[in-house]
């Protein structure tokens, strides 16, 4: 009975702490309930009504009435599958991508404040006792549920660079000229953003960034599929096709008619991907952009 009470009055504290019990959300016009909903729909190319339900464990008809309130805000917009009539996917409008950025950055803020006047020491003990109580009530079930896609934030294009520099340089010897080449386009990327044609996704494995791919609008018809990359440790999992996967089904849905990226012929591992998902090599020339010799490779994909 001690540990029951002892979890209890856990749950008072930290429901009080983070503000759970108030009417709205981080003073946003959303109930938590609301907000995580906004929060599943952004991190998933697209879900079901019951896929979202499952996540959350909430009753279908208190999921039904909410999502009927965002369909009449304009924040959630839904569609017949064209896989199975049966099913409805359910997606977030661009004006529900930025009332989740807006909500996003309110609780990032949020959690900073009440971390900032913690010591370093301090905060890495909270963090492992919130990873433990996370691993002992509800344990992976196999490696890959361990790994999570998400949109990009401040911070991961610092992580996107350095880690296509770290990670080419020891495998290919490639150098630094190509980790300026990744610096230019992840600026360019942030600089000219479009949340409607183009997209950044950050795939996180235990909360840490393990792989990434993006989207970027190279004409009106014409999407680039750019920066696919996966860590060592996340390898073998099917992450990096999960990864392209969801740029041709985003690609599409932005209305593109094709697909297009530029990579190398000894990257066997990701040539193999790209030919799965229907990728044709049109074009190959010899370089030596990166300091080495290369053949560079011109793939593309119909999407219409």
């Amino acid at each position: 009975m001690q540990s029951v009470e002892a979890v209890r009055r856990f749950n008072r504290f930290y429901t009080r702490r983070i503000g759970v019990l108030r009417r709205s959300h981080l003073d946003s016009p959303f109930t938590l309930p609301e907000a995580r909903v906004l929060y599943e729909l952004a991190h998933a190319d697209w879900l079901s009504a019951t896929t979202l339900g499952a996540a959350l464990d909430v009753d279908a008809g208190y999921l039904s009435r909410l999502l009927a309130g965002f369909r009449r805000r304009g924040l959630v917009r839904s569609e017949i599958s064209p896989d199975d009539a049966r099913l409805s996917r359910l997606y977030l409008t661009a004006k529900g991508r930025r009332a989740f950025a807006a909500l996003d950055e309110g609780s990032r803020r949020a959690m900073s404040e009440m971390l900032a006047p913690l010591p370093a020491a301090h905060r890495e003990r909270l963090v492992s006792a919130m990873r433990t109580v996370e691993a002992v009530l509800e344990p992976p079930k196999r490696s890959e549920s361990r790994i999570r896609l998400r949109a990009h934030r401040p911070g991961d294009m610092g992580w996107v660079i350095q880690r296509h520099g770290a990670i080419y340089d020891e495998e290919y010897g490639w150098g630094v000229r190509f980790e300026a080449l990744v610096a230019e386009i992840a600026a360019k990327f942030i600089q000219h953003f479009d949340a409607k044609r183009e997209r950044c996704w950050i795939a996180e494995m235990d909360g840490a960034p393990v792989g990434c791919v993006f989207v970027v609008k190279q004409t009106s018809t014409v999407a680039k599929l750019r920066l696919l990359i996966v860590e060592p440790q996340a390898r073998g999992q099917g992450l990096g096709k999960r990864l392209v996967a969801e740029c041709v089904a985003f690609a599409r849905r932005a209305g593109y008619k094709k697909l297009v990226l530029w990579t190398q012929s000894n990257l066997c591992a990701a040539r193999a991907i790209y030919a799965a998902q229907g990728f044709k090599k049109i074009k190959s020339e010899p370089h030596r952009e990166f300091g080495v010799p290369l053949t560079g490779e011109y793939w593309e994909l119909a999407l219409k």
